[in-house]
């Protein structure tokens, strides 16, 4: 199973940063993971749960479903 962003995992304020924030438990900045799970670390709770769970990262589902966009694509 696999959801188009994973963007309801726990996050805090990065102090003395005004609009950085990061995930409770694995650190990496929103930034970086970017609405996908494997932008977690591999041993994030919340990426472990998800996977669990039955959901999927990029790192592990098919290729062959993915859509490529490139830029000549679009009006």
């Amino acid at each position: 199973m696999k959801k188009l962003f994973y963007i309801d995992y726990p996050q805090e304020h990065i102090e003395g940063q005004m609009h950085r924030y990061r995930c409770v438990h694995c650190k990496e900045e929103t930034t970086t993971i970017n609405g996908r799970l494997e932008g977690h670390l591999s041993s994030c709770e919340y990426r472990i749960k998800l996977e669990g769970a039955g959901y999927e990262s990029e790192e592990t589902s098919s290729t062959n479903n993915l859509v490529s966009h490139d830029a000549d694509d679009f009006d």
